[in-house]
């Protein structure tokens, strides 16, 4: 028989850079054969949960597994909540594990997270990083199943000279650190006068204003385009050459993934999964966190061997040829249908 999955997240057609893997996710597995219901479309917060939760209520009969995305801020009470009502009507349920604050949440909230997590059909961790995360907070329950995108989607571009154009994707919030990239920019730009930066992607809490005030003080070539279709922003990439991950928090992101399949240089803050996702030197260079200095002298020893920087780009998109959809999903269609 067809599983029936109700599919629990933030299902807001907004994309990678933002805190949400639904849209896609979904997607695959109705091509796979599985009826899939999804929730929420609601922008609301209130309304959102009321609708998790409402269609829980209405669909357990009809539903065989509830997959949850499960973050470590406010989402993670969502989770929590959408667990209990799974468990309440003895439904299996499955998190997917994203954020790199999810560490953090374990030891904050463990009553909490023992409950969510330990009473999981499996809870499925996209790397490596929070896989052992787990596996050493003592949940057995934990299976690896890294993120996955539809890699023609994504197409390599050979770079064999490169500019100084940055491109940065993410929400504006103060924990993925916008205002590094600004920074690395400004220094940048006393070696290379024409330097410049594309930032993509919505506000959260008015970390875009602050980056707006800061470039036009600073007078840096900056390009603010808000929030993108990931078509949009994969076709927007061609004019730019490298791709500076600022981030203070993180896990494995899919906006990182998509940068290494398009043959962006990948330059990223070394926190969280990303070493784990990014081989220094080899498919991606990993920097201290909020090291403008640090960032800024790798992108320029990148811009100074450019044969070097054509490797490392060809060896991220090997890498990260294992993340499409087509090898990753018997892991799925396994822990679906046991």
């Amino acid at each position: 028989m067809t599983k029936r999955i109700l599919y629990i997240g933030n299902d807001l057609q907004i994309n990678s850079f933002t805190a949400t893997y639904i849209s896609f996710f979904s997607k695959v597995l109705k091509r796979e054969g599985y009826r899939v219901k999804t929730a929420s479309t609601r922008n609301n917060k209130g309304l959102r949960l009321m609708e998790m939760l409402g269609l829980i209520v209405r669909f357990h009969k009809s539903t065989d597994v509830v997959l949850i995305d499960t973050y470590g801020a406010m989402n993670f009470y969502y989770a929590y909540l959408v667990a209990k009502t799974c468990q309440f009507y003895n439904l299996e349920y499955i998190p997917i594990l994203h954020g790199g604050n999810l560490p953090e949440r374990l030891e904050a909230s463990g009553k909490f997270s023992k409950s969510l997590f330990g009473k999981a059909k499996m809870n499925v961790a996209p790397s490596l990083f929070l896989y052992e995360i787990f596996k050493g907070a003592g949940f057995d329950n934990i299976k690896l199943i890294p993120n996955s995108i539809e890699i023609d989607n994504y197409p390599f571009k050979e770079r064999k000279k490169f500019s100084p154009r940055l491109l940065w994707v993410r929400r504006f919030q103060k924990r993925y650190n916008p205002m590094l990239a600004l920074k690395v920019l400004q220094k940048l730009t006393k070696e290379y006068p024409n330097a410049s930066l594309c930032m993509v992607g919505p506000d959260k809490d008015g970390s875009m204003k602050a980056c707006k005030t800061f470039a036009k003080k600073h007078s840096l070539d900056v390009k603010f385009t808000g929030k993108l279709k990931k078509k949009e922003w994969a076709e927007l990439s061609e004019d730019y050459d490298f791709f500076i991950n600022t981030t203070t928090i993180d896990n494995t992101p899919i906006s990182v993934i998509e940068a290494m399949s398009l043959g962006l240089a990948v330059v990223s803050t070394n926190v969280g999964g990303m070493p784990v996702l990014i081989e220094n030197n080899k498919d991606g260079i990993l920097v201290p966190e909020n090291d403008a200095g640090k960032m800024t002298e790798a992108i320029i020893r990148l811009l100074e061997h450019p044969e070097e920087t054509a490797e490392i780009c060809h060896n991220a998109r090997k890498k990260v040829e294992k993340f499409a959809w087509q090898l990753v999903r018997e892991d799925w269609n396994r822990l679906l249908e046991s």
